[in-house]
């Protein structure tokens, strides 16, 4: 089995590792958290307690699941296909453990908006007032932030010429 072959196998078995977890944070949440009390974690800090979120990151474009659902379609591919594209060098490894993760993550708040027209939160920290959130989200917050790191400070103008190419070389 070729290198590529066998990365992008266990590349589909992180997805689904990492979706399973979504999925299953969210069930728990439905199943224990619906109707019921703020479970309090740390007091103060952290508490789980449900929410059907209708919209996208803090609530925005609330109640337009069709557009929602084109968008994070069409970013899916997108990102699907730049790590398919991406060199085999072991310099994107953590690239694309970025794209993994943000991937995972589209996926799983995804399979909410098509199955159940909303989004399942759940992880609501306290001392911030920050919105709630579920593990998907969590998924691309730290994909998101790893991948920024990368390109601000670990990839080199060259590479990133290339990575923005489009697959394209340069001409000399």
């Amino acid at each position: 089995m070729s290198l590529r072959k066998r990365n992008l196998c266990l590349s589909m078995i992180a997805v689904c590792v990492l979706l399973l977890a979504d999925q299953y944070t969210k069930y728990l949440a439905i199943s224990r958290l619906k109707g019921q009390e703020p479970f309090v974690l740390i007091s103060k800090i952290l508490e789980f307690s449900y929410l059907e979120n209708t919209g996208a990151a803090f609530s925005s474009f609330e109640g337009k699941q069709t557009f929602l659902i084109v968008l994070t379609t069409i970013v899916i591919f997108l990102i699907a296909w730049k790590y398919i594209i991406l060199p085999m060098k072991h310099r994107f490894v953590w690239m694309r453990l970025c794209l993994l993760l943000i991937f995972s993550g589209a996926v799983g708040n995804l399979l909410d908006r098509i199955t159940r027209r909303y989004v399942v939160d759940f992880i609501y920290f306290v001392p911030i007032n920050f919105p709630k959130f579920n593990v998907a989200d969590i998924y691309i917050t730290v994909g998101v932030a790893m991948l920024a790191l990368l390109l601000f400070f670990y990839y080199t103008d060259d590479e990133l010429d290339q990575l923005f190419h489009l697959g394209r070389t340069k001409n000399p």
